[in-house]
């Protein structure tokens, strides 16, 4: 990702009609390159070139434009994890390339993964209207992945438990707090044998 210019360069991207967008787009990019702390609407404002009265035409406040951001975010993520969910392979593979596709999603759009946990939603809550969140996706391919289910506890509760798996690794690994070097492994194989030992230590004591 390229450094943000807060310059001409980037404010000619702005056209009269677009500004809705254009903001959301600048709240993205700023967020990704200087983290949510000190993200402003002063900042989108100036990012595109605006005055920041004229953001109130689209958005009430701060607040609401990372509600917007999350929405869209949620969005995106959900559709990574529904097309891994049905791609080839056994359902341990499919449900192998979810936790594959949360780890890219929280590389590759940091903006729109900070967003959505900053909001008060959460991927087991978001409003998406029809659509499955991406909590709901999860729950379904642990369940198909595991029919036999987990001894009596519910599936939802397993998910849960790999979702904070999949946040803690992403959320290391983007502070650079993941140790590197030979023989170590890499943030997808960690998400892999952790998952293995959830599921696996839950049909352990459906056993026993």
């Amino acid at each position: 990702m390229r450094p943000w210019r807060d310059g001409p360069g980037d404010r000619r991207s702005y056209h009269h009609g677009n500004l809705k967008e254009a903001l959301i787009e600048a709240a993205r990019r700023f967020i990704a390159e200087r983290g949510i702390g000190g993200f402003t609407l002063v900042d989108a404002a100036r990012l595109v070139g605006v005055t920041p009265a004229a953001l109130y035409r689209h958005f009430r406040g701060r607040e609401a434009l990372l509600e917007e951001l999350a929405g869209r975010g949620f969005a995106d993520l959900a559709e990574r994890l529904a097309r891994a969910l049905t791609s080839r392979g056994t359902p341990l593979e499919r449900f192998t390339r979810m936790g594959e596709a949360y780890l890219a999603f929280a590389e590759e759009e940091p903006g729109y993964y900070a967003a959505i946990f900053e909001t008060r939603g959460t991927l087991a809550g978001v409003e998406t209207g029809a659509r499955p969140t991406p909590f709901d996706l999860l729950v379904e391919a642990l369940q198909s992945t595991f029919p036999d289910g987990f001894g009596g506890v519910a599936p939802r509760f397993i998910a849960l438990e790999v979702w904070a798996l999949s946040h803690g690794l992403a959320t290391l690994a983007a502070a650079g707090h993941l140790p590197k070097g030979p023989g170590i492994p890499d943030k997808y194989e960690l998400l892999r044998a952790g998952v293995l030992a959830l599921v696996h230590g839950a049909g352990a004591s459906r056993q026993s």
